[in-house]
């Protein structure tokens, strides 16, 4: 998933630019999320630290702040290498400065043409997605499944275990920073995943990789994110 960033000062662009956002993502079924709207790069620049997920961030420029919009990609091209970083500008005359800072902008965005910023934000979020999805198959396997209307990829080694839901033909995966239930059974994931996903359980399907430690004498699978599932007598020996 890839989480978006916005900043900018003036509060009235920025739910323009929120509300623009929010209706992209849910009408194109894109797998992003909004994690943040500020208009202090400092506030934005803290999130950006504890964040673990590429970014997509639009930028003003102009901020009224001693950092500026170009000085703010910089450090957060520190904590996020290949994020998405996207300029909303009045003046598109400091395209330029983009050069100088090297923070490797993918678009810039004026303000001062709402109906073609609207359009342009729309096509940022479309390309980040494409680009983040090619290069995450370049270098991960990745699961893919469709789940309430989106395709959502997901990293193989960021899968924990599968679970058969309550809710009948359905199945949740458990992963790093989420859980998504969608159609299917265990039985078909197990014959289909690659050989490090275990049945270890008539209701659960193991990433063997991700195992911290098997309780034997209580029959629980303790994984790395603290997460915990059932084993049965009869494949505990196999696992």
């Amino acid at each position: 998933m890839l989480n978006i960033f916005v900043c900018e000062d003036n509060d009235v662009q920025r739910r323009n630019i929120v509300e623009i956002i929010q209706n992209t993502v849910l009408i194109e079924e894109l797998d992003m999320q909004l994690v943040l709207d500020a208009g202090d790069p400092y506030v934005l620049l803290e999130k950006v630290r504890t964040s673990q997920s590429t970014g997509v961030y639009f930028l003003d420029i102009d901020l009224s702040s001693n950092m500026n919009g170009m000085k703010l990609a910089q450090q957060i091209r520190l904590y996020d290498p290949r994020g998405f970083i996207i300029f909303i500008t009045a003046h598109s005359e400091l395209s330029y400065m983009t050069f100088q800072y090297r923070v490797e902008a993918m678009d810039f965005v004026l303000k001062d043409n709402p109906a073609e910023a609207k359009v342009k934000i729309r096509e940022c979020l479309l390309n980040a997605m494409e680009r983040y999805t090619l290069q995450t198959n370049k270098t991960h396997k990745v699961y893919t499944i469709q789940a309430g209307g989106r395709k959502i990829s997901v990293d193989y080694n960021d899968i924990f275990f599968f679970e058969t839901s309550g809710n009948i033909h359905k199945v949740i995966l458990h992963a790093k920073d989420r859980q998504i239930e969608f159609s299917g059974t265990i039985k078909e994931l197990a014959s289909t995943l690659e050989d490090n996903f275990v049945r270890c359980h008539r209701s659960f399907l193991v990433n063997k990789n991700n195992i911290k430690e098997l309780d034997v004498k209580n029959r629980i699978i303790h994984f790395t994110n603290g997460e915990t599932c059932l084993m049965s007598t009869r494949m505990m020996k196999g696992l």
